[in-house]
């Protein structure tokens, strides 16, 4: 009897410690204000980064440095999250399935094809759609958050058209490989000029003959795109930051810049390619929608309905488009004049949006109801047409370059402001 007890509590106890250990394989990683980042989503998040790394053929720096980085990425995302949820900004499963679809049209595939590619790179699909959820959230607070930051005067657009009109500014782009070299918002000298003697020798690495900017750069980089190796896409001198588009208008191609000192800290810049003047003319749309938004008590399938229903009473001659969208149509730019949008560049819409614009080809012609990030839409063709460069256009043309420009500059300030207000603890 003694013997079956003792063996009982050695069960019992080896039970409890395999128990331990199944826990230990995830655990809490870093503390942030009232939420934590999971060591598996640290790796998780370094293992999508390596398979991006293999598919664009990209040198990565060693595990420690890329842990540090992903760390960071994810500090930023828990904190937007939490701002989401005290906004209320949610993305419901239809939005997500739209967002994917769209996903999937734009490499021509179907959502079936889009998912077994992504299980085929080793990603779990369940994972992936909430990667997907996650990053729609953050876009929407970071946008929320940073555009009531920007403000373009009409003085700003005035000297902008004038920029365009005489320089041809726009039609040069320049590819550019960034690494910040940061330092603190209430920085000390003596932070400064630590930041500034390690700049240095980032640019003493660079200059070597087998230098590899994008590894240096997720190296080094404390920049938002450290982990895509400082690439920072297509730009002209328009749409690039201020501090960058003085510098780069004469520069060549694999030209190093640096290091620039901004509040953020000090700046290097590669051209990683140049290309010239893109000619393409502007197809502009006029049309005008139905926006129903679905809530507590009106869900998704009842939303979709009311559509289909308008769509019916047009078609039939029961009701004209422009009554039952001043009626119903909760979009409140538009709904006052008959829900219609006005002559538009179609890029400037949602991709849901933007797409069944363009399955529309005749006047008068009505989509079928259609979720975006907004709600559900029901859209009617006025119009297409190929737009001159009016005045009118130049303008909007110079506003959006000013905007996009201001915004890369506010959304790098109010993250920094962000990180540096918040309680954050890394657990060894």
């Amino acid at each position: 009897m003694k013997l079956i007890t003792v063996f009982s509590i050695f069960i019992l106890s080896f039970s409890a410690f395999v128990k331990a250990q199944v826990q230990e394989l995830d655990k809490v990683a870093v503390i942030v204000d009232q939420t934590v980042v999971l060591e598996s989503e640290i790796k998780d998040l370094i293992t999508t980064v390596k398979a991006n790394a293999i598919r664009n053929n990209q040198n990565l720096p060693n595990d420690r440095v890329l842990r540090t980085q992903a760390i960071e990425r994810l500090i930023t995302e828990a904190l937007q999250m939490q701002m989401a949820q005290r906004m209320g900004i949610q993305v419901s499963d239809p939005q997500l399935e739209q967002t994917i679809q769209n996903f999937a049209s734009s490499e021509n595939l179907t959502a079936e094809q889009l998912r077994a590619k992504v299980e085929s790179e080793g990603m779990d699909w369940e994972q992936y759609r909430e990667r997907i959820r996650k990053e729609l959230i953050t876009g929407e607070v970071t946008r929320a958050n940073v555009r009531r930051r920007v403000y373009v005067t009409p003085q700003e657009i005035d000297n902008m058209v004038s920029l365009i009109d005489e320089q041809g500014a726009e039609e040069v782009e320049f590819q550019l490989g960034h690494i910040l070299v940061g330092f603190p918002s209430e920085a000390t000298q003596e932070d400064i000029d630590s930041a500034k003697t390690r700049s240095e020798r980032v640019i003493e690495l660079l200059q070597k003959e087998d230098a590899d900017f994008r590894k240096i750069a997720t190296t080094a980089s404390s920049g938002p795109r450290a982990l895509e190796g400082g690439d920072l896409g297509w730009m002209n001198v328009n749409t690039m930051p201020t501090l960058f588009a003085e510098v780069v208008a004469d520069a060549k191609k694999d030209d190093l810049i640096g290091p620039i000192r901004s509040g953020a800290g000090f700046h290097i810049l590669k051209i990683l390619d140049i290309r010239g003047k893109q000619i393409a003319e502007i197809e502009e749309v006029n049309a005008r929608h139905i926006l129903i938004q679905t809530s507590v008590i009106l869900s998704e399938e009842r939303a979709q309905q009311m559509l289909s229903e308008f769509k019916n009473q047009v078609i039939n001659g029961e009701a004209e488009f422009e009554d039952l969208a001043k009626e119903h149509s909760k979009d409140p730019g538009s709904a006052a004049r008959g829900g219609e949008l006005g002559w538009n560049d179609p890029s400037i819409y949602v991709p849901a949006f933007k797409e069944t614009l363009a399955q529309l080809d005749e006047p008068g012609e009505l989509s079928e109801p259609f979720r975006s990030v907004h709600g559900w839409h029901l859209v009617q063709l006025i119009g297409k047409r190929v737009g001159d460069v009016t005045d009118k256009l130049k303008q909007d043309k110079a506003y959006q370059l000013l905007f996009q420009r201001k915004f890369g500059e506010e959304r790098e300030a109010w993250i920094r402001q962000m990180r540096d207000q918040a309680y954050v603890e890394v657990l060894e």
